[in-house]
């Protein structure tokens, strides 16, 4: 990406920012960030695009080249220079099978973090901010393959919410059979349908 000398794109990529701790802390950790460099950032001129972007497809991952989950770029330079991914234990970084999926892991100073710290954060704002002509910003010369990772988790989704669509709603559930039977007859939340029709 070629951004403007005087302005930034920041984006922070994510699978869940309601529910997922490490996408939370990522979001959080990347305001405060944002507040420490604020006043330098506008005494050099520098204006910061800020991008949140929810990733909800496998497609749209493709489309913007995601590798984990959260994800933070400057000018689409992804700020953790290896990647390193651990279960991060929320319900909702699963599968659709009840598998977790790794969240990234950030690693600064030789350390493992389970959301990025300011400090590197910061780090690489201003790195691009004052190394900007000194960095190239090279193509993509490696084609995107989906991580299965996140091939799991896309596939999951669209698993469960084929489930949802083709079960019948929470109304024909109430009464469609006893409810010392409702395992049975309208399945569990892992379940492929449910029995009423």
């Amino acid at each position: 990406m070629n951004a403007s000398p005087d302005k930034l794109l920041i984006e922070l990529l994510f699978l869940d920012l309601t529910r997922c701790g490490r996408c939370r802390a990522a979001d959080r950790n990347l305001k405060a960030a944002l507040d420490l460099v604020r006043d330098e950032l506008e005494a050099t001129g520098i204006e910061v695009e800020l991008a949140r972007i929810h990733v909800q497809s496998a497609q749209q991952a493709g489309e913007l080249r995601f590798e984990s989950s959260p994800t933070i770029r400057v000018n689409g330079r992804d700020i953790a220079l290896e990647l390193r991914e651990s279960s991060c234990g929320s319900e909702v970084c699963t599968d659709g099978c009840g598998e977790q999926i790794a969240c990234r892991l950030w690693v600064h100073h030789g350390q493992d973090y389970a959301s990025p710290p300011v400090a590197m954060i910061v780090d690489a704002i201003l790195r691009e901010v004052y190394a900007e002509h000194a960095m190239e910003h090279p193509a993509h010369a490696q084609p995107y393959a989906l991580p299965e990772n996140l091939a799991r988790f896309f596939a999951g989704k669209a698993a469960a919410a084929a489930r949802t669509a083709a079960c019948c709603s929470a109304e024909e559930q109430r009464s469609c059979c006893d409810p010392a039977d409702k395992a049975g007859c309208c399945g569990t939340s892992s379940a492929g349908g449910c029995g009423c029709r």
